[in-house]
């Protein structure tokens, strides 16, 4: 794919840069490369997690017991209950050994901070902040954390924003957990899977990836259908979730739904990660009140069993 130098990126802005870089060039898909160095996936099923945001009301100890239940090979637990779980004075290792005691791996930990200050000056701050958070995850036994480009400004040049990125990178290579570079929809700056794609790509270094979610992909303006441009190893997790039939801007957090139970084609984004070579964890996340007030194992139990419905009607892996 031809590199486009700093004064291009200016003239075609945010926006334009990351429609550019989605477009195949010559065959070659955006993030591989013309001669690919990956060995083919041999794994035939899906790994399925489930966000904990989906059953936020329930304790940790709930959580973990009806995601692991319910048949799950992962969880994705937030940072708050990482810090309730130390503050009522229990250590982050014994939390480790209860997840892999119910047979769940963590990839991911979500969790928000400051992590691309505008002011060079705030930046070691941001740094050693996320650090320390990756050292908690590490603790428990994540490989991931979720890295969302703040604070959120309309002017993130991709450039910069990739710079910063292979910064992070760098900082907490040690600790053994990579952030993993999250977008919002909603928000003014990083909101698509185009600009997340074109910064892992700029930030060039093998572990950079992205957590990608269905509901901030429609709600930031793009397709579903993107994915099919994306090599499947740079996607760190897949937050699959449906939405109703309404127009893009007035999607909200609280929209998500079950899997096949509203209107996105996640029969046909499955087909197109299959085809990529991504094998998941695919991860339910919801933020409904009217499933946070049924028991942690029944929404956990649904869950888990609308979306190997989906999988089955994709005929990708069950």
């Amino acid at each position: 794919m031809p590199e486009m130098t700093r004064r291009e990126v200016l003239v075609a802005g945010a926006a334009g840069l990351a429609a550019a870089a989605l477009i195949s060039h010559g065959g070659t898909a955006l993030g591989a490369t013309a001669e690919p160095k990956e060995k083919p996936v041999k794994k035939d099923r899906w790994s399925l997690c489930m966000n904990v945001a989906t059953i936020r009301p329930a304790s940790i100890e709930d959580k973990i017991a009806a995601v692991a239940a319910a048949g799950f090979d992962g969880i994705e637990l937030w940072t708050d209950d990482i810090a309730a779980w130390e503050k009522s004075g229990k250590s982050l290792a014994d939390l480790g050994k209860r997840l892999k005691d119910a047979g769940l791996e963590a990839p991911d930990v979500i969790g928000f901070g400051t992590t691309m200050p505008e002011n060079d000056a705030e930046r070691p701050k941001a740094l050693e902040d996320l650090k320390r958070r990756c050292e908690q995850a590490a603790k428990i036994g994540a490989t991931r954390i979720a890295c969302v480009p703040t604070p959120d400004r309309a002017n993130f040049d991709l450039l910069w924003a990739a710079a910063r990125y292979r910064e992070i990178l760098e900082a907490c290579k040690d600790t053994g957990v990579v952030p993993a570079l999250e977008f919002h929809g909603f928000t003014k700056g990083i909101h698509t899977l185009q600009q997340a794609v074109t910064i892992c790509t700029k930030a060039d270094r093998p572990e950079a990836c992205i957590v990608a979610d269905t509901c901030h992909m429609v709600r930031g303006g793009g397709s579903l259908a993107d994915v099919a441009q994306v090599r499947g190893s740079l996607f760190g997790i897949f937050h699959i979730n449906d939405l109703p039939q309404k127009p893009a801007a007035q999607v909200k957090d609280g929209d998500r739904l079950y899997p096949g139970d509203g209107t996105l084609p996640l029969v046909q984004l499955l087909k197109d990660l299959w085809k990529v070579g991504f094998r998941g964890p695919l991860s339910l996340e919801m933020f409904s009140d009217a499933e946070w007030r049924k028991p942690a194992a029944d929404v956990a139990k649904a869950g888990i069993e609308k979306i190997r419905k989906v999988i089955a009607a994709s005929g990708t892996g069950a």
